[in-house]
Parts: structure tokens; sequence; C-alpha cells
């Protein structure tokens, strides 16, 4: 029995989008290789993750401890370390995110198997893994293939696979005992700390108006802002917005910022740099509004508005709300 390793992640009670979308490239995978994708899930009392995960996977392994109740790269190494010992998967998927920065490269060389992180994309070959990965800051996509082995550890960069929904597929949950019987004393979770969080999450919003170096001066942000509220969105920008201090970095968009991948964007006064456009180019649909009619963020939009941005912005805006009256 072949099978496709997908590690859910979960946090503070709720499992992570990264988690369905790899579980909907791992099915993709899966139906091409002719393997089973298989869901491992690690924590205590996650009967509801498991229940929930049955729809997207053939099964659903659970190890439910209490010392797995927070995310612990030692704990989950050796749990991980013996199932992938034990049922040698083809592949073993892990989210690129903090979780599985700490665990991916340290499970890699304890088993010995090839590891290719930060994917945006991943395919077989023949016998070959092929992965593709950013480099230069996301300017060039290299495409490159691992050296053969019985097992691959791969981890996906978040809010780049869309998270589609299939047919439930009805998966069977398999509890499994935890494969440790000690206390991990020398690393052990404290508490979460997370940074002061903004007034508004852009990860999270289904608009985003987005704002570039068109706007000229700090003055004319009412204009976009006015937009956003048009529209009932929130307001993002680029890196040169943040520089100037005119909006908090927990706004901006790209490589330096955050991924984002709502129903609709809309860039406006965005010249469309590849370090932009790698945190928004998932984004269900684009629209961009610049007076330039080569910048690239033309390349990436569905639509686009070859104009001042200081004569359709304003107009936009009064429409949209008279629309509300």
């Amino acid at each position: 029995m072949k099978e496709v390793f997908v590690l859910a992640e979960h946090r503070q009670g709720e499992l992570r989008d990264v988690t369905f979308e790899m579980l909907a490239k791992g099915m993709e995978l899966s139906q091409k290789t002719d393997t089973d994708l298989t869901v491992v899930l690690l924590g205590h009392n996650v009967e509801k993750f498991a229940k929930k995960l049955t729809d997207h996977a053939k099964r659903v392994l659970v190890i439910d401890d209490a010392r797995l109740e927070n995310f612990n790269a030692e704990t989950y190494q050796k749990v991980l370390t013996h199932l992938i010992s034990e049922r040698k998967p083809t592949l073993t998927l892990v989210g690129h995110t903090a979780f599985g920065v700490d665990l991916a490269p340290s499970l890699a060389t304890e088993l010995d198997l090839p590891l290719a992180t930060n994917c945006i994309d991943i395919s077989f070959e023949g016998e070959k893994l092929v992965v593709v990965r950013q480099v230069y800051g996301g300017k060039v996509n290299v495409k490159a293939s691992l050296r053969k082995s019985e097992s691959y550890i791969v981890t996906l960069r978040p809010a780049t696979f869309e998270a589609k929904g299939t047919k439930p597929q009805g998966g069977e949950v398999i509890k499994i005992a935890p494969p440790f019987s000690d206390d991990i004393t020398y690393k052990r979770f404290i508490e979460y700390f997370q940074p002061p969080a903004g007034d508004v999450d852009i990860t999270a919003a289904d608009i985003i108006v987005a704002v570039g170096r068109g706007i000229k001066d700090v003055d004319n942000m009412s204009i976009v802002e006015k937009l956003a509220e048009a529209f009932g969105g929130v307001l993002a920008c680029s890196r040169p917005i943040v520089d100037k201090g005119w909006l908090p970095n927990d706004r901006q968009v790209g490589t330096s910022g955050k991924t984002v991948k709502p129903k609709l964007y809309i860039a406006i006064g965005i010249s469309g740099q590849f370090q932009h456009i790698s945190g928004m180019k998932n984004s269900d649909l684009i629209i961009a509004i610049n007076k330039d009619p080569k910048a690239p963020i033309f390349r990436s939009a569905d639509y686009g508005v070859v104009e001042d941005l200081f004569e359709v912005v304003p107009t936009l805006s009064d429409r949209l709300l008279e629309g509300k009256r």
C-alpha cells in the first residue's frame, strides 16, 4: 500500500488553512500516482478535527496524547519518524510555516530522506519527484528534481494551492498509540506569544484594495481608503507605502510582507514588481488600475484599467456608495 502523507496543522483549537491546501495538492498527486491520501493528525482531544478530515482523505492516522496538545518539534519528530519508517509513504507534505520550518529539516536528517522546502509546485515525473521553488526573492522560479528515494519530505508554501472542495472521501479514522513513553523535558511548550495585532488581518480579508507609490502623497491616501470602505474591504499596500510610513507593515503584501488570497484584489498605482506579485498572485480576481500600460501588474491582472487613478478611483467610490443608498 503506497501513501501520500499530509501532516495536519492546527493551533489554538483550529485547523489551519494550509492543511486543506496541502490536502488539495495531495489528492491531485495521489490520484496521478495511484496512492492513498493519508492525513497524520497529532494532538490531544482532536476528535472533531479527525471527523472533519475524513472528508478529505482515504484515512486519518490519529495520535492523541496530552504531550501532543501543543506543537513541539521534538515530540512531533518522534511520532513521524516512527510512522514514516513503518509505513514508508511515498511523500510527506508539511506546511512551510513556523511549525514546518522547525520540524521538517530535522526530520529529514534523522530519516536520511530528500527534503525540498518552501515549494510552490510539486509533481512526479516518472520515478523522480520534481519541485518548483522561488529564488532571488521570488524573481526566478527553479524546477528541480530530487535524488531517487523510496520516500520524500516536502514543505509547501501557504496560500499557494487552492483548497478545493471535493466529493467527501469517507475516510477511515485509525488511532495509533504514541511511540514514546517519556516526556521531553529539554524542549517544551510554554505559551503562545503573538506580536501586537493590527486593527485588521489582511490575510483573512475577502476584499483587498492595495495601493502603491502611484498615490504620490500621504494626503491622497484618503482616496483609496474611501474605495476600500465602499467595497467593504480592507486597505493594503506595496512596500514603498510602508517604507514611507503611510501604512503599518502588517498591511504590506509581498515577499517581505504577507501572502494573501482574497476573492477580490484591487491594485491601485502598483507597478507590479515580482516581490509584490508573489504575495497576491493567487487571488481569485485581480483588478489593476495604473496609467502606465506597460506596468508589470497587468500581466497578473484579470482586468486592467489604463487610466489615472485620481480620475478612476473617486468616481468608482462614488458609484459604489450611491448603489448602497
